[in-house]
């Protein structure tokens, strides 16, 4: 069950000149403020700097509902040959908010300097369920594993070799590689952006997103760090984060490949800090060999 829309990349950020921009980006906010969002700018955007964004409803049989499928390439490249990162967003959140600070027009800007090779990103509608299993019968991560890949398929774009997850994001985006490192698939870089790692159940119980202490014992990165597997982590936060401390404890833990601690908090000014360098982290490594 498909039913599509579209959005691609000649589109202005300050006119809906694209029949259908408005009903495909528009959500609970003006049409022009959603499309900037995702396009991680304030203003107008020139051409040929413009991410290509696309939309698509699909129906995910591991959420059994309708959901958003939100794909952003930079401008002028072939999908089927260009890798891609799960973008999971944060609580509260959804598909087509899930690129924070400004990520698409960073992305867009390092591949136009040749910084970092092409690679793209993709993002689903996955709830409030700390990207789990939390309802049954509504299972987002079974859909990041099982749906996702068929769905870009379907529309030929490349593989998912990496994942990006902000705050519920980059607790599921470390849950995600440690799933992909089970089935023997490793991905080739996992970032982790103020990711919501807590050191009590009580505090996590308040989310009321796991059923008790051992379900979110059974989940929770910091218990499995060594379920990573070779994939390359990294890790950004804000010293005035709320999840400082349980993330503070992931590095000492996981010792990953970038431990990036800076002034800031939990959020958007923070993030357009540090974008830039995850997108780099990304860059350097979505082409790589694998290595596991």
């Amino acid at each position: 069950m498909v039913s599509r829309r579209t959005v691609l990349g000649a589109l202005g950020a300050t006119g809906l000149a694209v029949t259908g921009v408005a009903a495909a980006l528009n959500g609970n906010a003006p049409g022009g403020e959603a499309l900037r969002h995702v396009l991680g700018v304030a203003g107008p955007v020139p051409a040929g700097k413009r991410p290509v964004v696309r939309v698509d409803r699909v129906y995910s049989r591991y959420r059994r509902r309708e959901v958003d499928l939100l794909t952003i390439l930079p401008p002028g490249l072939p999908t089927g040959t260009v890798p891609m990162s799960v973008l999971l967003h944060g609580l509260h959140g959804s598909a087509r908010y899930a690129a924070v600070g400004g990520m698409s027009e960073a992305l867009v800007a390092a591949v136009g300097r040749r910084s970092v090779p092409p690679y793209g990103f993709v993002a689903v509608d996955g709830g409030d369920n700390y990207w789990h299993e939390n309802s049954p019968g509504d299972d987002p991560m079974a859909m990041l594993l099982e749906e996702v890949p068929r769905w870009l398929a379907e529309r030929s774009y490349g593989p998912v070799v990496a994942c990006t997850g902000v705050s519920m994001g980059g607790f599921g985006a470390l849950v995600y590689a440690r799933r992909r490192a089970e089935r023997r698939d490793p991905l080739k870089a996992v970032a982790a952006v103020s990711p919501g790692l807590l050191l009590n159940w009580p505090d996590m119980a308040k989310r009321r997103v796991f059923a008790n202490q051992e379900e979110w014992a059974s989940v929770d990165p910091l218990k499995h760090v060594d379920d990573l597997g070779p994939t390359p982590v990294g890790v950004w936060v804000g010293d005035h984060d709320r999840f400082i401390q349980g993330t503070r404890e992931f590095i000492a833990a996981a010792k990953p490949a970038v431990a990036s601690v800076t002034p800031g908090g939990h959020d958007d000014v923070f993030y357009r800090k540090i974008v830039p360098d995850v997108i780099r982290f990304l860059g350097k490594r979505v082409t790589a060999k694998p290595t596991g």
